[in-house]
Formats: C-alpha cells, structure tokens, sequence
C-alpha cells in the first residue's frame, strides 16, 4: 500500500454521509424485514425475536453488499483508501514487538516498516483529529530517524511492501 494525498474536508465529510447513510440505511431495512417475516411467517402467540433478529441480518447483509460494490466509486475513494489504510496498519500492529525488537538490532526491513506505520499513523491521526497520541508518535519518528542516521540507512516509505510483514 502506498500513501496518498487525502483532502480532509472531503474525507470527513463523506465518512459523515456515508455513516448517516448507512444508520437509516440499516433502520429502514432492519424494521421493514422484521416486520415482513412477522406478517409472513409469525403466528398470533409467537416470539418474534427470531423475525427481527432475521431481518436485522438480512439488513446488514446487504448494507454491506452495497458497500462491497461501491467501494472503489469515486464518492468513496477517501473513505476506502482510510479503512484499507486502517487494515495495513493493523497487520503492522499486530506485529509490532517483532519488528521493534528487529528494529533495535539493526534490521533494515524493520527499519523500513516502521517508516511506513509511523507515516501512516501521522497521516491517520491528521485525518481523524486525533491529537492525543501523537506527541508519542512524535518520539518514535525521532527515534526511529536517530537509529537510521546511526546505522547509515536510507529508507522510503516507496519501500514498504506488506510481504515485508511475513519475517516476523
């Protein structure tokens, strides 16, 4: 995954669409289908639970069908590329103790994924507004920049490859 340029005013405002969108989306279809199979399928003394529980599923079912399909439409290029953004990073924090512990013994593959997750991070704390953390991640870019000066390494985050993941 490469990073990319995203306008934060277009992003926050078709996340916020794409939210709303899907909360009555999921609402509408929700009651509607359970109300169905009660009609259809429920006797007079029944529970119901089983319908609405059906026809929340089904709701969601195709909420994410949607979804699915109109994932690369432009409207949600943002949108699409943050929650992908949000996966690779997540590969990375699942192996992060591995791949700090290589970064401190000089490994460069370690070197060149924590480029790309610290980069990320930034970029996706921008996007989110969220301010908290990134005096912490600050401290690490700073780190992590001290070690490559101190082992004489260059690195891009045009080198990062997720199959990099696959040694630790």
């Amino acid at each position: 995954m490469k990073l990319q340029d995203i306008d934060k005013k277009r992003y926050r405002k078709h996340l916020n669409m794409v939210i709303v969108a899907l909360i009555i989306s999921l609402m509408t279809l929700a009651l509607s289908f359970g109300q169905l199979f009660i009609a259809l399928l429920s006797s007079a003394d029944g529970d119901n639970f089983i319908f609405n529980l059906s026809g929340v599923a089904l709701a969601g079912a195709i909420c994410l069908g949607v979804l699915h399909r109109l994932r690369h439409h432009e409207f949600m290029r943002e949108v699409f590329y943050v929650w992908q953004l949000k996966q690779s990073l997540n590969k990375i924090y699942r192996k992060l103790r591995k791949i700090e512990a290589a970064r401190d013994d000089g490994n460069v593959d370690a070197f060149i994924i924590l480029n790309f997750y610290y980069a990320a991070s930034s970029q996706l704390f921008k996007l989110d507004d969220n301010t908290i953390t990134m005096d912490s991640l600050q401290a690490e870019i700073n780190k992590l920049a001290a070690l490559l000066e101190s082992n004489d390494v260059k690195v891009s985050l045009d080198d990062y490859n997720s199959a990099l993941l696959a040694a630790f």
